[in-house]
């Protein structure tokens, strides 16, 4: 099998489905739970709102908690990354809680939502991040953010103020706060670093 891609019907599902094609990932959109058995890995995309995310995302649940308990590969992206802590501030629904910790709104005391172009600072070598550097460029588009409680699983982190947890990876979990897939070449590294992952 190749990479799916989840669609519960919120996120840029076709511009995922475009970098992984780019790739050579062979990317599938995946519309019922019982359709993700056997794929080599699996990328949760999400733009909009928290709880609205998880309303359609909760019927998923667990075909993903299967994949996950399975070793299969699973990379959550924007929306996607935060859905995976525990609660967030911008909605009342509970999140998966795979990764213990809040989603908390940007504050006051910067531009929200953070828009554009930011570099990371690396926090500690994981895959999914090999070829990337302190000070490359990826794009965000958020106003939320998340505080791991522990903050072992932070891959990488992004200036804007505060510091902002960028990248999370723990064992075949991985998560980016960014969109490689609007990030240019290095967003389609870390895409071949997760597809390589995959298929080990």
């Amino acid at each position: 099998m190749t990479i799916a891609v989840v669609d519960y019907g919120v996120g840029n599902l076709f511009s995922i489905k475009n970098a992984l094609e780019r790739i050579g990932a062979g990317p599938e959109l995946v519309t019922e739970p019982e359709e993700l058995a056997g794929f080599e890995g699996v990328v949760v995309p999400g733009v909009g709102s928290f709880g609205r995310c998880m309303r359609r995302l909760s019927r998923f649940e667990g075909a993903l908690r299967q994949a996950l308990e399975a070793g299969t590969p699973i990379l959550g992206i924007c929306v996607g990354m935060q859905v995976l802590f525990d609660r967030s501030e911008e909605s009342p629904e509970e999140g998966l809680g795979w990764i213990s910790g809040d989603v908390i709104r940007l504050p006051d005391s910067v531009l929200v939502p953070q828009m554009g172009w930011n570099t990371l600072t690396i926090k500690r070598e994981v895959e999914i991040l090999d070829g990337i550097s302190d000070e490359d460029f990826f794009y965000f588009v958020h106003s939320y953010a998340c505080v791991p409680m522990d903050r072992s699983v932070l891959a990488a982190t992004t200036d804007y103020g505060i510091e902002i947890a960028a990248a999370v990876s723990r064992e075949n979990l991985f998560a980016v706060q960014f969109h490689p897939e609007k990030s240019g070449e290095k967003g389609l590294h870390i895409l071949e670093n997760f597809v390589r992952l995959a298929r080990c």
